[in-house]
């Protein structure tokens, strides 16, 4: 429809297109006490075997999955079970798994109680796993397999060493690698002095010479009523 303008034109400015709106991205789920359990988790189980007791335990960790295919996707640790054969352990093991599980499923910052069971001690005394590890205690064990989980997933963040720290690290290193390399040398002269006197012909000397200690040469001959060395001259009557 034409519009027919009655008055003069005394100016003009254009009209700015509407600015699209960014479309608000979708907020990140995070752990809290209203996520309903799935029907599915994933779980992952690991032995522990102390000399506390004749039977191991296996500790199951269910995580479940948020967002789930997006950027965040993230597992979070639902869920624990310790199964263990011994029933003098049972309390507290069924204690300390639903105190654990009710503190994952009620959200926020659950990576602590990994520490905090790592300084529980036994007052009967902590034993040493294979390798020479002390270990405190059977629950500081289970506090070290949550740990160990946590980095796993993500939940943990490995700390790296500070230039400082690897410098040091490979001073030291470099330092060691020098001491082993001069003990290398020595022990690879003292061989070659032995295979130098080995090369020694023993035509050179009586036959039914006997070995030398101190030169390691088939030399030592009876002389005067003492064993002498034609080689070294070493003597065994001074």
């Amino acid at each position: 429809m034409a519009i027919k303008i009655e008055k003069k034109i005394v100016g003009y400015a254009l009209k700015k297109p509407i600015e699209e709106v960014p479309a608000k991205p979708p907020e990140r789920e995070k752990m809290h006490e209203d996520v309903a359990r799935p029907d599915e988790l994933r779980g992952y189980t690991y032995k522990i075997k102390t000399p506390l007791s004749d039977h191991a335990m296996y500790i199951t960790i269910n995580n479940i999955v948020l967002n789930l295919d997006t950027e965040h996707e993230q597992e979070y640790p639902f869920e624990v079970f310790i199964n263990s054969k011994n029933m003098e352990q049972f309390q507290w093991i069924l204690a300390l798994t639903r105190v654990i599980s009710a503190v994952f499923r009620k959200g926020g910052d659950s990576v602590f109680l990994a520490e905090e069971l790592k300084q529980v001690f036994d007052p009967q005394g902590g034993y040493f796993k294979k390798g020479g590890r002390f270990m405190p205690s059977a629950v500081a064990e289970i506090g070290e397999v949550l740990e160990t989980h946590m980095k796993k997933i993500g939940l943990i963040k490995e700390e790296e060493l500070s230039t400082a720290h690897k410098e040091l690290i490979a001073e030291k290193r470099a330092a060691l690698e020098g001491v082993a390399n001069e003990a290398v040398a020595k022990e690879g002269l003292a061989i070659e002095e032995a295979a130098n006197a080995e090369k020694v012909d023993p035509g050179d000397f009586p036959p039914g010479a006997q070995l030398c200690k101190k030169c390691n040469v088939t030399a030592m001959v009876l002389m005067d009523g003492c064993m002498t060395c034609l080689s070294c001259g070493a003597s065994k009557c001074g």
